[in-house]
């Protein structure tokens, strides 16, 4: 059988449909379009990719998933606008962020983005053509004949309110809300939707106009929450942006996305850290969050229920107070289908290794959830299992991982064809100099990227004791605003400021920019997995990752430490 037959023999699946035709460009692994694409020019700047600089404008993208922040549909709408963005997307994975992102594209606006979703071996022959073609039902390149099926929402089993929504009797936005969420249904092969307790919206960051069209969008189209709804980190500190020299155009818009949202119902607060809040979701909930370190963490560590929803999808949910009842809202779905093997570092570390072992475990599993073994003797805080499910959420698109002897699930039984990973000391090693980039003059100290905890905010102020940032060297905390009351009341805030320290609420370091983020600082250092690997693809600075001490010890002295900490140094 030749390759047109064999790839006419495997029939995929139109997820959005249009015509379209380009040049083919293939990754060979996912790309977060959030702080790995630049929605003003389509390029890619993630130095993390290996296709940084190349442009997907007018391509048919081909990528396995993707993977990272739930932001990236709001980042391909913005392409989308802006007619800059992919000709055609193809996965051949399970994969929702972008392409919500083109359905809303489809649906709201009117400007088709279609994607397709193929078997491997279809896939991989694409992969190694110059150009494609998207007609109806056919894609053809090079010698290829790939028959697809168009995509329609199955027969689900809806409530009479869900039946009512799509009638229109709750209005425009919510029939909008309720088809979309049908059709996400039918993607993902559940013929069932289920109800959720409580949303966290992620698409608030103005780190383009799509976010605030969006959002202006449903809330003039009569959109409210129907269930308990935060709110996350803005892109401006909404009390007191006017007196930091914010620019007014940037800062009203700013604060009319956020208006948006509370219009819509959603609560004010502000955090990308939700879990922190008082009322943090309980083992079992079922909930629909979005922002990826939130929802990895509430799956991982709380043991509540909900997959990474993408942007806007995630107002659709709180809309409705439905989802999807797939992936990880079921048991199944929270099954590990890989083991990896974590060597710890011989002799003791410090709180750095939690951040880089989670940056080293979403690159061994791309696309699925692992269990992580040999940590059984280790002893995590709370805030140590918050850095490493931020920066496992940067290299792989899972929504959660287990740790043995350490997070409620992980006792699951594993997937019986389970990958197998061995992390060591020489791939921890390899993970810090991959995050350590930038200049050793340190003008920046970035914390709180997911927000600062109060017992990170009470370590940072003992770790200063009475000494004080260099005058050369800036600290900027990004905390949330109940965080950030309870820190006052405790006399938190006074000693950090005495020490030169600035805390800032509603913002977080994935939104800050200039000049709140001081446009003359170029050596950048932060405590965050996370934010070391966006660093460069947000503000344009390479950073340095060290522990809470070491950031400390930089905002003191200038200087980031001079090598590799010790303990990445021994053999075990």
């Amino acid at each position: 059988m030749n390759t047109a037959s064999q790839a006419a023999a495997h029939v995929g699946r139109i997820l959005i449909a249009g015509d379209a035709s380009g040049e083919v460009l293939a990754f060979a692994e996912g790309l977060s379009f959030w702080g790995g694409v630049d929605p003003e020019t389509g390029r890619i700047i993630d130095v993390h990719h290996p296709n940084h600089g190349a442009s997907v404008a007018g391509k048919v993208l081909l990528m396995p998933t993707s993977r990272g922040s739930c932001s990236g549909s709001g980042v391909l709408l913005q392409l989308s606008l802006n007619a800059i963005a992919p000709a055609a997307l193809v996965f051949c994975e399970h994969e929702e962020i972008l392409t919500l992102g083109a359905l809303v594209s489809d649906r709201i606006f009117d400007r088709p983005l279609p994607t397709v979703s193929l078997p491997r071996t279809a896939y991989d022959a694409l992969a190694r053509s110059g150009t494609a073609r998207l007609s109806g039902t056919r894609l053809t390149a090079d010698h290829l004949d790939i028959a697809l099926a168009e995509q329609r929402a199955g027969d689900l089993r809806l409530s009479e309110k869900d039946v009512a929504l799509l009638n229109g009797e709750a209005g425009p936005a919510a029939r909008i809300a309720m088809e979309i969420i049908c059709l996400v249904a039918a993607w993902e092969g559940t013929d069932r939707l289920t109800d959720i307790t409580r949303g966290h919206i992620d698409g608030c960051i103005l780190a383009h106009s799509a976010n605030l069209i969006f959002a202006e969008k449903l809330a003039d189209l009569g959109a409210r929450v129907a269930v308990p709804t935060t709110i996350n980190a803005i892109s401006v500190d909404r009390e007191n942006w006017r007196t930091q020299n914010v620019p007014a155009d940037f800062g009203e818009r700013a604060s009319r996305l956020a208006d948006a949202y509370v219009r819509m119902g959603a609560r004010p607060v502000f955090t990308c850290a939700p879990y922190l809040l008082e009322d943090a979701p309980e083992a079992g909930e079922t909930i629909g969050w979005s922002e990826s370190n939130a929802v990895i963490f509430a799956n991982t560590v709380l043991g509540a229920r909900t997959p990474k929803h993408p942007d806007y999808f995630d107002l659709f949910i709180a809309m409705t107070g439905r989802a999807p009842a797939s992936g990880v809202y079921t048991q199944s779905g929270r099954m590990p289908r890989g083991v990896i093997e974590v060597e710890p570092p011989g002799g003791g570390g410090d709180e750095l290794f939690w951040p880089l072992l989670g940056w080293l475990a979403g690159r061994a599993s791309p696309d699925h959830i692992p269990l992580l073994t040999g940590l059984e003797d280790e002893t995590p805080s709370p805030d140590d299992l918050k850095a490493l499910c931020a920066a496992f959420g940067t290299t792989s698109g899972a929504p959660m991982l287990h740790i043995a002897g350490h997070t409620p699930e992980a006792h699951l039984p594993t997937a019986p064809d389970a990958s197998r990973h061995r992390i060591g000391p020489a791939d921890f090693a390899e993970a810090w100099r991959e995050l350590n980039r930038g200049d050793r003059k340190i003008d920046l100290v970035a914390i709180g990227s997911p927000h600062a905890s109060l017992p990170e905010a009470r370590r940072l102020a003992d770790l200063f004791g009475a000494r004080r940032c260099n005058p050369s060297t800036q600290m900027i905390v990004t905390i949330g605003r109940d965080t950030l009351r309870a820190a006052r009341a405790e006399g938190i805030v006074q000693r950090l400021e005495g020490a030169g320290v600035r805390l800032i609420p509603d913002l977080c370091w994935c939104s800050i920019v200039e000049p709140v983020f001081p446009p003359d600082a170029r050596g950048l250092m932060t405590n965050s997995g996370k934010y070391a690997h966006y660093a460069h693809g947000l503000s344009g600075r390479h950073a340095r990752l060290g522990s809470l001490g070491d950031c400390v010890e930089a905002a003191v002295s200038g200087l980031a430490p001079e090598a590799i900490p010790a303990w990445l140094q021994r053999s075990p």
